[in-house]
């Protein structure tokens, strides 16, 4: 599993550059990834990665997207290996001030079928708690015993502080480490949070100089096992 924050494909070089967040894709080579800022903020929220650079890849977008030019909803978007079969693509919609939503997809992997949830919550911090109220609510209103990742910028700085004590028993908290800003990251921002079917095997924060320059964020990586019970 991998988040990352994309900056809709704008590098610290400020040039925007979709092939080389490819590129980093292609580096990081995760089964399922979860992306922020996918979409551009204005007009159609087109998407800043071309179908055509996106056809050529491993992966495949999950349908969540609500515009015909976009690839996920207030820009979170989620990637699978083409050989998932996905069962269901849904945008969620969180409390918030700005704009914010989520992307949840429901695939079947090797027999297992498993919940992912992409999601971008509030800068400003006024209502990250209720965004993540929000997404376990959902989660609970679902199959509750589906094995679930939420992935994403949480723009939360403490490991466990905030927002993030939202996640409870039942919950493991997976902070690869420093990812942001890329060139020389300090904060640890981006997360991903597996459910208590999963165990995580290892995580990292994917950076080389490819990634240092291509977003403002660093990718962040989880291998997780499933517990099989």
């Amino acid at each position: 599993f991998a988040s990352y924050n994309i900056h809709k494909a704008v590098g610290v070089d400020r040039r925007r550059d979709p092939e080389r967040i490819i590129a980093v894709l292609r580096e990081v080579d995760a089964d399922i990834i979860a992306l922020q800022e996918a979409d551009l903020r204005l007009g159609d929220r087109a998407s800043v990665l071309p179908k055509a650079l996106l056809d050529d890849t491993p992966w495949r977008v999950v349908p969540v997207a609500k515009r015909p030019r976009s690839i996920g909803w207030h820009g979170n978007a989620i990637l699978v290996r083409r050989d998932m079969a996905i069962e269901s693509g849904e945008a969620l919609d969180l409390p918030t001030i700005e704009p914010r939503g989520a992307a949840c997809a429901v695939v079947r992997y090797e027999g297992a079928r498993i919940r992912i949830i992409g999601t971008h919550l509030d800068l400003s911090g006024l209502r990250r708690r209720d965004q993540i109220r929000s997404l376990l609510e959902f989660c609970n209103g679902c199959e509750r015993d589906l094995p679930t990742v939420i992935m994403g910028d949480f723009n939360q700085w403490g490991r466990r502080t905030g927002a993030m004590r939202e996640f409870a028993e039942g919950w493991h908290v997976v902070t690869p480490g420093r990812s942001y800003p890329s060139r020389q990251p300090v904060a640890t921002l981006d997360r991903i949070v597996a459910s208590s079917h999963w165990d995580c095997v290892e995580a990292q924060v994917h950076h080389t100089g490819l990634s240092a320059v291509a977003s403002d964020h660093l990718p962040v990586i989880a291998t997780l096992d499933l517990i099989k019970k």
